[in-house]
């Protein structure tokens, strides 16, 4: 038997701000979307021609009120091929919420406080 991971889902308060921060900071682009019939959900799955797997960001009508992710342990990482222009990027938006040059990684955050780690080729 084999598994193979397809996608990871963040909950989200504001849909369209999470796309553009994806978009503009790691390069996803929404690939579908599933809405529910009421209104009561809206499904958007990011991805980029790199890898098969997906982030799901779900947004909740139901639920305007910030996540509670805990102390932000749990985080999504992405490889980079030019960690310095990804850097700059990520400075430039301000986004950048952790650096630990020794090892030479750094995490972004997104809208909603979720921590993405940024890992260079090597």
């Amino acid at each position: 038997m084999v598994f193979k991971m397809i996608h990871e889902n963040y909950n989200v308060r504001d849909l369209d701000v999470s796309i553009a921060f994806y978009e503009k900071a790691l390069g996803l682009r929404e690939v579908r979307r599933k809405t529910h019939p009421e209104g009561n959900y809206i499904i958007a799955y990011l991805a980029n021609d790199q890898a098969d797997f997906e982030l799901e960001l779900t947004w909740l009508r139901d639920h305007p009120q910030p996540y509670d992710i805990g102390e932000e342990e749990f985080h999504l990482a992405f490889r980079t091929d030019d960690f310095a222009a990804a850097h700059a990027l990520h400075q430039e938006m301000g986004c950048i919420c952790f650096e630990n040059r020794e090892i030479g990684i750094y995490f972004i955050q997104d809208p909603d406080g979720y921590w993405l780690e940024i890992v260079p080729t090597r």
